[in-house]
């Protein structure tokens, strides 16, 4: 049953861990350091398709152009972009406003033209909860002629990070996909019902023979390749600068870049993306690999690279990793118990280092991120929960002690066994001591003589007396037995001489005893006399009870022969009514004064004990 109990402990606190990272700080927490492990896997080769076309800062001196440029610009760079040979054009610039008609109407047909570029739309979510969202389509010229479009919606995590890819945007009740996913679809061929073509699975989206598995029903990991400005980037103005620009205003370049550009053949068959880069435009976000925030057209390209080149990343399945979580917590709830809390703390750590150089590899080798603060966490808690634990635990136990020996033994000694509770072992364990056994002389003659009350007053008063005296001489008493005491000494706290100590409490009893007879003769009632039997010897002492009932004790031949010492006092006319053995005398035989009594043989053994009358102390 306690085994079950302890089990729930690393179950608790996983489902508390778990409860912790519905917070938003913990979730964040958990983001950024997943982010570490794209820094320290550091850039990643590219598929060698892609290639960027910038709207940056050299893109506005050249053009001396105010943003949005005029959409001739646009139909130049998608005819020169097509001498140079590429295989599809994607802009990640919206066109879902109208701007001059025969501007537009020329973007529009030199688009159609050519046959492979893929405009931008955008969806814009409910402000309010129970108001429909809004679709921004690219403006009727581009849409009448089925030229093919994607949103460019970015959803980021609630830190404000970009690390998932929106592949779809949920619209009445129907996906509408991204230039991403569009892109993809139109790689091979154009097609102008690429739609068609996609297959949307429960965690996967496929595109042709591509299959992109999904999270959250519509996004995907984005597996980026390096920090902003990984991609090969172009200007948009050099694609532009090919001597025949006569746009109001533009200035050219130093020289025919373009020219440059086609000659060199590096846009021939690449995928080619156009954005923003500038500041200004405010299409930057941050990503994993921190430093400079990464254009969205960029982040648009590592998704299509990442698909391109089929290094997705996934999560660990959560149940799966649920269960590995549990069995490790469960592993070391139970070896802290066993450990000292140094070492469990050093182990924590370890473990700690541990999983995040696994985290790294899975991450590294199969593209798998897995939990890492969530996991250390809850290292820490059950770590927490086990010193917790075991503090109560002794507490626990200390209560217990102090509880059980307190009214038996001396405080000292209480306080000595609850600093060092192992010498008070469960079972029994071999030990030296001392026993003292007293007894009432003819209690029950003097019992059916007198009123209970008067028995049990009498009893009581010399009952506490003798356990004060034993108490006191750091002896606990073992148990009363009727009217007879048993004492232990030496146990289980060890004494320099347990011996003496019970030879000095049976002289003291004895002293007290003369002192409360002559108490009770003059307050006119009847006194009694005892008997008192010492023995030195080994006995098994501990917790020789039941799991219900707690009876710290001793028993053996030691236990036995004190008990018999005490009975054959009445055999002996001695002074103090007090014997001792010779295995007491060989302790304390230079430090009390005894006469030798006889050589006897008790009950249950074969070979005679040596008896001492005991009557005081050495000075």
């Amino acid at each position: 049953m306690k085994r079950i109990k302890h089990l729930l402990y690393p179950l608790a606190i996983l489902i508390i861990v778990k409860l912790l990272f519905l917070i938003p700080f913990f979730n964040s927490l958990e983001y950024k350091t997943q982010d570490s492990l794209f820094l320290f896997r550091g850039i990643q080769p590219l598929s060698d398709q892609i290639v960027l076309i910038t709207i940056d800062d050299a893109s506005f001196s050249a053009l001396n152009e105010s943003w949005p440029f005029p959409r001739e610009y646009h139909a130049k760079l998608i005819e020169n972009l097509n001498k140079a040979g590429v295989r599809q054009i994607v802009f990640d610039v919206e066109f879902t406003e109208n701007s001059m008609e025969d501007s537009d109407i020329y973007l529009a047909e030199t688009a159609s033209m050519y046959n492979n570029v893929i405009f931008a739309g955008k969806v814009l979510p409910a402000k309010e909860d129970g108001y429909p969202s809004q679709m921004l389509t690219p403006i009727t010229e581009i849409t009448d002629r089925e030229l093919s479009w994607g949103v460019v919606n970015m959803n980021p995590d609630t830190d404000g990070f970009i690390r998932k890819y929106t592949c779809f945007e949920p619209f009445d009740s129907a996906p509408v996909y991204s230039i991403g996913v569009a892109s993809l679809a139109n790689y091979r061929v154009y097609q102008p019902s690429w739609e068609s073509h996609l297959r949307l699975g429960h965690s996967t989206l496929s595109v042709a023979d591509k299959t992109i598995p999904l999270i959250s029903q519509n996004k995907a990991l984005i597996n980026y390749h390096g920090p902003a400005g990984t991609f090969k980037q172009i200007s948009y103005a050099s694609v532009l600068d090919d001597s025949t620009m006569s746009m109001p205003g533009y200035q050219g370049m130093e020289m025919d870049e373009f020219y440059e550009i086609l000659a060199s053949g590096e846009l021939k068959d690449k995928i080619v993306l156009i954005g923003a880069t500038v500041d200004e435009l405010h299409d930057k976000f941050p990503t994993p690999f921190g430093g400079e925030w990464t254009p969205g057209v960029e982040i648009h390209a590592n998704f299509i690279d990442m698909v391109l080149t089929g290094k997705y990343l996934s999560y660990i399945h959560p149940y799966f990793y649920l269960l590995i979580e549990l069995l490790l917590l469960v592993v070391l709830w139970f070896a802290f118990r066993k450990l000292k809390p140094q070492l469990s703390a050093m182990a924590v750590l370890l473990m700690i280092a541990i999983q995040y150089a696994v985290a790294y590899l899975v991450f590294s080798k199969s593209g798998l991120i897995l939990p890492i603060v969530q996991t250390a966490l809850a290292l820490l808690a059950v770590y927490v929960a086990s010193i917790l634990n075991h503090y109560l635990e002794t507490m626990k136990e200390k209560r217990f002690i102090r509880s059980a020996f307190q009214q038996y033994m001396a405080p000292e000694l209480v306080n000595q066994l609850l600093l060092d509770p192992k010498k008070l072992k469960y079972g029994g364990s071999l030990q030296e001591l001392t026993v003292l056994f007293s007894d009432i002389r003819s209690f029950t003659t003097y019992s059916e003589s007198h009123t209970p009350e008067e028995t049990v007053n009498i009893l009581h008063e010399y009952l506490t007396e003798m356990v004060s005296i034993i108490i006191k001489n750091q002896g606990i008493l073992d148990k009363f037995v009727g009217d007879e005491v048993m004492a232990l000494f030496g146990t289980p706290i060890p004494l320099p001489n347990h011996a003496l100590n019970a030879c000095k409490v049976a002289l003291e009893m004895r002293a007290r005893l003369t002192e409360m007879q002559e108490q009770w003769l003059s307050e006119g009632r009847q006194p009694f006399e005892i008997g008192i039997g010492v023995n030195t010897g080994f006995a098994v002492v501990g917790n020789l009870g039941s799991e219900q009932i707690f009876d710290f004790t001793a028993i053996g031949d030691t236990i036995n022969l004190g008990a018999r010492l005490e009975a054959i006092n009445k055999e002996y006319n001695t002074e103090k009514k007090i014997i001792i053995s010779e295995f007491t005398l060989e302790h304390v035989k230079d430090l009390v004064e005894v006469n030798y009594l006889d050589s006897v043989t008790v009950k249950g053994k074969t070979k005679p004990v040596k008896i001492y009358e005991l009557k005081g102390l050495i000075a």
